[in-house]
């Protein structure tokens, strides 16, 4: 159990640096995705918006899985 917590810990602290660093970037995230089905006329989502939200940002999720994989390995939990 607490090696699930930790890969969770893992994936979480990974998906705030990514949306941190799409925001920066200027890459809509799925925080603004959402809220263009409330606002649909200030929707103006490029391609790399689609890339980042379907398939950039899933890899780097399980990227953050297999990080967290790696150090429960490491400290044996």
């Amino acid at each position: 159990m607490v090696r699930i917590y930790f890969i969770g810990i893992s994936i979480l602290i990974v998906a705030i640096i990514a949306n941190f660093s799409a925001k920066i970037i200027g890459i809509s995230t799925w925080y603004d995705f959402l809220n263009s089905f409330t606002n649909p006329t200030t929707s103006n989502f490029k391609f790399i918006d689609y890339l980042w939200l379907f398939l950039i940002y899933p890899i780097i999720l399980g990227l953050g899985y297999f990080l967290g994989e790696m150090i429960s390995n490491f400290f044996k939990i």
